[in-house]
């Protein structure tokens, strides 16, 4: 009979360890877990639920973690909220746009007057009004109808319901209202009264007093559904952690990213520039950068040519044609530039550099005796980025690639995928990169976005399952990464870690059964028939403009010697001693070592300060006591130094430390002081 308990058995999952409980009929979540705050949700066979949901007989349950990836994002949806609860009640005639979590943090757009940086300190305020109140997230399931009357005076959720969702072009997240059914959250105090509500498809933290670790961090400007022909918002940015020792150490990290970014000691140390008279996302290298860039190009040069690559050259513009054959119009036409007339004939600045290396291949008929054929070039490419996504180095719309195309029979390809992920590997490790995992990207298996991709279900399974195998082979981590294939075919992606901790894609590994089709590329195999062949792309740095700021970032602008685009600089105690150092310095640049002389007039504690700043590896310096001995002294990054090294033993200590391709700072107690 209705209101008479009934008991029921559930299954509760902890740590992959699985208990059965008996509950009473009406048990939820928060009855299960209680007041522990380190529970924000829970899987209810294996749906995501609030912890308000009920539960019945037979159900599997599993706590979601706050601290886990899935409990921050659920967190940080709910600090989202509040955020736009904060912002209405104080400015009443904003208009929500969406709110979602995003990597470290959360945004909520609004259409309202540009925000100052006293009214962001005014919002925060209000969050923890909000957050003290400990309003509850309360769902309910509403009918379109009733949506589109509690969402009257809100237009761009009236234009959400009406879509039934749809997707966020500037960042990819999802702006769902509901899925299959329309959900609306209301923040509802313990009065019973309702504070503010919320077109939302949750799940969220059973209330806002589960958010003690929260910073509100900037705004900016922003588009309706990231299209710039839409209406003009502002976006608010948060951050929101487990714990505020969380977020403690997330402000620790972004005020250490913020004296690493590579736009700020670029023109520090003089490397590069981004002149607006060029147009966004187009550098310009610098004596000094272009010293960094050359290392980089002739290392990878050389070790494309030492794995066997042949070095090739293609041009930079081509028919529009050309693209339509390799499939990236219309698949990839967003992201190229407009077509150039020429008297009738349309041409394309080139986004990617494999269909002129397919021409290549089938300038002549191919054996099998010639495979695997490797290409490579420094090919600069050109994408039509949005300017909103811009940044710097890491995104630009020039972009030189170490980009190289592998045929191969389809016996040959798992070998070669070995063979350029070792190659990827060390490369990675050269330049001061150890710490990395592998991501596998494969298309979009659920239906959604499957015509994003072209070719068969068959292709594309042995395509992936053969870069899945390899990648466990390597034993490496590996992450799925499902619908982030390219659409011609699956990649690995390898993600690097720097030295505080972030994470960048690097190189790619990407297997094209596609565009030799499409080509019409074939190979005489061993029995005389006609073969087609699989193509590999793979891009070692995967553009050099990224992995040059990502390397700024790594090291802090304090590159390691074999890189820095000033080895030695020579500081004269007085200007009497410049001529014996230019002596010095000359025997080391005639061993190839990159050596400057500080002979300007400022005094000799401001030199030292200058070069400390330009984070030169090596200061030479020599005074009185050093030339009446045939020495010099040493003056190290870290501060530590060397007096009276004789010169040559100071030329044979530098040439061999560059020689060493160490990406350690060298010091002292290296040379045994």
């Amino acid at each position: 009979m209705k209101g008479i308990p009934v008991s029921l058995t559930i299954t509760v999952v902890r740590a992959d360890e699985r208990a059965e409980q008996v509950v009473e009929e009406t048990t939820t979540g928060l009855d299960l877990f209680g007041e522990d705050r380190s529970v924000v949700a829970m899987h209810i066979n294996g749906e995501t639920r609030d912890l308000q949901a009920e539960l019945h007989d037979g159900d599997v349950v599993e706590p979601v973690a706050m601290a886990s990836d899935e409990g921050l994002s659920i967190l940080r949806h709910s600090a989202a909220h509040v955020a736009a609860q904060a912002v209405q009640n104080l400015f009443t005639e904003a208009k929500l746009g969406i709110g979602p979590p995003i990597t470290d943090g959360f945004y909520y757009d609004f259409q309202t007057e540009p925000l100052t940086p006293e009214d962001l300190k005014a919002v925060e305020k209000q969050m923890q009004r909000i957050i003290k109140e400990r309003q509850r997230f309360v769902r309910r399931v509403v009918t379109e109808q009733e949506a589109l009357a509690e969402e009257a005076t809100e237009p761009f959720k009236l234009e959400l319901i009406s879509d039934k969702g749809g997707s966020n072009a500037e960042d990819g997240s999802s702006v769902e209202v509901g899925g299959a059914e329309l959900t609306i959250y209301d923040n509802v105090r313990r009065d019973g009264s309702v504070a503010w509500k919320d077109l939302c498809r949750g799940p969220h933290v059973p209330h806002t007093g589960y958010i003690n670790a929260f910073a509100i961090t900037k705004s900016s400007a922003a588009y309706w559904r990231g299209d710039q022909s839409k209406a003009h918002l502002q976006r608010v940015y948060g951050t929101a952690w487990a714990t505020r020792e969380d977020l403690k150490a997330h402000q620790l990290r972004l005020e250490e990213a913020a004296k690493r970014d590579h736009r700020k000691l670029g023109a520090e140390l003089d490397l590069y520039s981004f002149p607006e008279t060029l147009g966004t996302g187009l550098p310009v290298f610098h004596p000094k950068g272009g010293v960094i860039k050359r290392e980089m190009e002739d290392y990878v040069r050389k070790a494309h040519i030492d794995h066997g690559f042949l070095y090739v050259g293609t041009p930079h513009i081509s028919k529009e044609d050309l693209f339509y054959t390799s499939g990236h119009l219309p698949y990839y036409a967003d992201g190229m530039f407009p077509a150039i007339d020429d008297e009738g004939t349309l041409y394309r600045l080139k986004a990617m550099n494999c269909p002129m290396h397919n021409e290549i291949f089938r300038s002549r008929g191919r054996s099998y005796r010639e495979l695997p054929l490797r290409f490579f070039e420094f090919g600069t490419v050109y994408r039509n980025e949005k300017s909103g996504v811009l940044q710097g180095l890491t995104r630009v719309r020039s972009i030189t690639q170490d980009d190289s195309h592998s045929y191969v029979t389809p016996e040959q390809a798992p070998g070669e995928i070995k063979h350029l992920l070792d190659f990827v590997l060390k490369l990675l490790r050269d330049f001061g990169l150890d710490d990395f995992y592998l991501e596998l990207s494969t298309r979009d298996e659920d239906g959604k976005k499957k015509d994003k991709f072209i070719g068969s279900d068959e292709q594309w399974a042995t395509a992936t399952e053969i870069l899945r195998i390899c990648a466990e082979e390597s034993g490496l981590e590996c992450v799925p990464d499902p619908g982030g294939a390219a659409f011609y075919g699956p990649k690995i992606s390898i993600q690097a870690k720097d030295a505080i901790g972030r994470t960048w894609q690097m190189s790619t590994i990407q297997y094209d059964f596609n565009q030799p089709e499409r080509f019409g590329l074939q190979y005489t195999a061993p029995d005389g028939s006609h073969q087609q062949p699989v193509m590999i792309h793979s891009a070692k740095f995967g553009s050099i403009e990224r992995f040059l700021g990502v390397l700024v970032e790594h090291y802090a602008g304090a590159f390691p010697a074999w890189l820095s685009p000033v080895q030695v600089l020579g500081i004269p105690v007085a200007g009497e001693f410049n001529d014996y150092l230019d002596e010095v310095l000359g025997r080391l640049r005639a061993a190839d070592v990159r050596v400057e002389m500080d002979d300007s007039d400022d005094r000799f504690p401001k030199k030292i300060r200058n070069a400390t700043k330009q984070k030169v590896p090596f200061m030479l310096i020599a005074g009185g006591e050093d030339r009446d001995a045939g020495a010099v002294s040493f003056r190290f990054r870290d501060g530590s130094q060397l007096n009276g090294v004789t010169v040559e033993r100071a030329v044979q200590m530098v040439t061999d430390w560059v020689a060493s391709r160490s990406n350690q700072n060298p010091t002292a107690e290296n040379f045994g002081a």
